[in-house]
């Protein structure tokens, strides 16, 4: 493997410093890939337009690599940068995407060993039209999903759109509905003094879980379309339900959902599941009350142990 700067006639920004990423990784067999500390691009998806919505495909200048396909906006990524701002990033750089615009929902990862390549899929939740904002794009448009094949595709797109694909007909990321007072409990760390604060420590914890995502393997959800598999992390909705004196757990800026049960906790929690599955989301329900989880799978949910959770969260990624 060797690493080498863009060729002339290869530029990548017409004005500004080049970052230590700009630069090609050449394989022992002479292939090329570009970004020193491997790629990220940004599949943006938009439900509300068409019939399995559309996506936001870039058609690549002539002078570029494979020039003249269609592709996801993206790029090198910068030194230290983690893929999913990289590929946010790139996106916002090539087509103006605008800051909130696109919520994560996955991210495919493509590891070559010497070089990466990670896919961030993301649903737009703020309409907005591209705008091309730099030289390496001729057009940028929103591409129904079922139209996506008759485009000359970049190559290295065109083979992982079949994968993908797939993983947007599940329309939405899974669902985690925990039982706040079976986890909660499950620990002597004195929560029978402060419920409320055990609560919010517990959704703390729970918000940079989210914040780092699942991967598909850990999520195990057999029957759903790329949801198991390496290189495949999921960025799920959670939602914490509490009950009795966790009712009054502070107030914070998560992205945890907190539902406070009216009553019985259980009684939430199993509403919450019925909401998600009549929306068709794929549930995981995180309790070890063995009544609560004949109740929710009878709802539909998927169930994991209080264990299966705390393991996730003492993680060291986590």
């Amino acid at each position: 493997m060797t690493i080498e700067p863009p060729a002339p006639g290869e530029p990548r920004r017409p004005t500004g410093p080049r970052d230590p990423g700009d630069a090609w990784v050449i394989a022992d067999d002479g292939t090329r890939y570009w970004g020193r500390f491997g790629a990220a691009g940004l599949l943006a998806w938009d439900p509300a337009r068409g019939v399995d919505g559309s996506v936001l495909l870039q058609h690549r200048v002539a002078w570029s690599h494979h020039g003249g396909t269609w592709g996801i906006p993206g790029g090198a990524r910068h030194e230290g940068e983690d893929a999913a701002t990289g590929a946010v990033r790139e996106a916002q750089e090539e087509a103006g995407v605008p800051d909130g615009a696109v919520r994560p929902l996955l991210s495919s990862l493509l590891d070559l060993e010497i070089w990466t390549y990670t896919t961030l899929v993301g649903e737009v939740v703020e309409p907005f039209e591209p705008v091309i904002a730099d030289p390496e794009s001729v057009a940028l448009e929103w591409v129904p999903v079922a139209d996506v094949d008759r485009r000359p595709l970049h190559p290295g797109f065109a083979a992982s759109w079949p994968h993908l694909r797939a993983m947007l007909a599940m329309r939405a990321a899974p669902v985690l509905v925990v039982d706040a007072a079976n986890v909660v409990g499950s620990v002597p760390d004195g929560w029978w003094k402060d419920r409320a604060g055990a609560a919010g420590r517990l959704r703390d914890r729970l918000d940079a879980l989210a914040a780092a995502g699942l991967p598909g393997d850990v999520l195990e959800l057999s029957g759903v379309a790329g949801v198991v598999g390496g290189g495949v992390v999921w960025y799920p909705d959670i939602v914490l339900v509490v009950e009795g004196a966790a009712r009054a757990i502070p107030a914070a800026d998560s992205r945890i959902r907190v539902v406070t049960a009216p009553g019985e906790g259980d009684d939430a929690i199993v509403a919450e599941v019925r909401r998600h599955r009549a929306d068709g989301r794929a549930v995981i329900t995180v309790t070890s009350d063995r009544g609560l989880v004949a109740r929710v799978q009878d709802a539909g949910a998927t169930t994991r142990g209080v264990r299966w959770l705390r393991d996730l969260l003492d993680a060291p990624a986590a």
